[in-house]
């Protein structure tokens, strides 16, 4: 079994970190377009593209599924993507859904193109949350992760800042609706009041990675992995330091 993990950048590592530990036997290709990061400034036709031509090359390697850990591209380009390949693709979308008893206010953290796009206001609206659900795009936290930048104080202010242009103290769920941001869970629990949640959409995505494999987790003894940045085979050691940050940050909720 060859799974396909593609990210704009270093995000999908955190799909990719919990995909480890979840399967068994899996020969993982990790595919970073880090040349063409961040995604989610671009317009929908570039992101489009960009995508396409990712997954074109990731068909290439004979993978059977390709995982779209990147809300951006997903909102951008799965239609096309299911559209034009015929392997499964499993894309990302934030976890509003979770938010669906709640209380209090949502507040959805994702990239400009991501909060823009159709897709993530269908979702919304799907699930009857429109009263609740509060939007901010946080396009700095991309650049600040592809810089591997993570508890300096500009992030923590940039962080401070912008959660600062809402009511806080009426907001009940943090949803991180970019894989980027999973980086930086810990400054946003530092900056965020004890009642406020933390979630993201990984767990809901590995769970569809299984359900269209038929539950099957357990493929062998050991996972294998390669990793390209756009196109470009690395030594998987690249990113080692990365998957650490996200072990620790998997803890923070």
């Amino acid at each position: 079994m060859k799974i396909a993990v593609f990210d704009s950048g270093i995000g999908g590592l955190s799909l990719l970190n919990e995909a480890l530990k979840a399967f068994c036997g899996v020969d993982f290709i990790y595919f970073a377009d880090n040349l063409n990061a961040p995604y989610g400034t671009k317009s929908k036709d570039e992101i489009t593209k960009l995508t396409i031509n990712a997954a074109q090359f990731l068909v290439e390697q004979n993978v059977d599924m390709i995982v779209i850990a990147c809300n951006t591209a997903t909102s951008a380009a799965i239609c096309e993507l299911r559209a034009s390949f015929s392997l499964p693709i499993v894309g990302m979308e934030p976890a509003i859904k979770l938010g669906a008893n709640s209380s209090g206010d949502i507040l959805v953290v994702a990239t400009p193109a991501t909060i823009k796009g159709n897709k993530l206001s269908d979702l919304i609206h799907r699930v009857n949350l429109e009263t609740k659900t509060r939007l901010l795009g946080m396009p700095k936290l991309v650049e600040f992760a592809q810089n591997m930048d993570f508890d300096s104080i500009e992030v923590k202010k940039y962080i401070k800042d912008e959660l600062s242009k809402f009511d806080i103290d009426k907001t009940e769920l943090l949803v991180l609706g970019c894989t980027h941001f999973n980086y930086f869970k810990d400054s946003f629990r530092e900056l965020l009041p004890a009642h406020v949640s933390i979630i993201d959409g990984i767990n809901g995505t590995i769970k569809e990675m299984m359900r269209k494999l038929g539950n099957i987790s357990k493929f062998g003894e050991k996972n294998k992995l390669r990793y390209f940045s756009s196109y470009e085979e690395m030594d998987t050691k690249l990113i080692e330091p990365y998957l650490k940050r996200l072990d620790e940050m998997s803890k923070i909720s």
